[in-house]
């Protein structure tokens, strides 16, 4: 290790530089929330939680949910499959 270094050309910012659409904010959300994504990824054995948000909201944002009432119509013919 050296005794001095010289930071004189430093730059402050990310070692890696942004790529793409995406823009870097500040936003707070539930821990439960935040610790559901990161077990799926987790589980999975490796990824990345934060694209799947993005994935999740992009999802909603296009209107591919499913509505809550085709959802419930989808687990009771399901349910009902599974009981006959």
């Amino acid at each position: 290790m050296k005794k001095e270094y010289d930071f004189s050309n430093g730059r402050r910012g990310s070692v890696i530089p942004q790529t793409g659409n995406k823009e870097r904010i500040t936003i707070r959300i539930d821990a439960d929330i935040l610790a559901w994504f990161r077990g799926i990824v987790e589980d999975a054995g490796g990824g990345n939680y934060q694209s799947m948000m993005n994935d999740a909201l992009r999802a909603f944002m296009e209107g591919k949910q499913e509505s809550l009432e085709t959802t419930l119509r989808r687990v009771i013919r399901e349910e009902m499959r599974l009981a006959s």
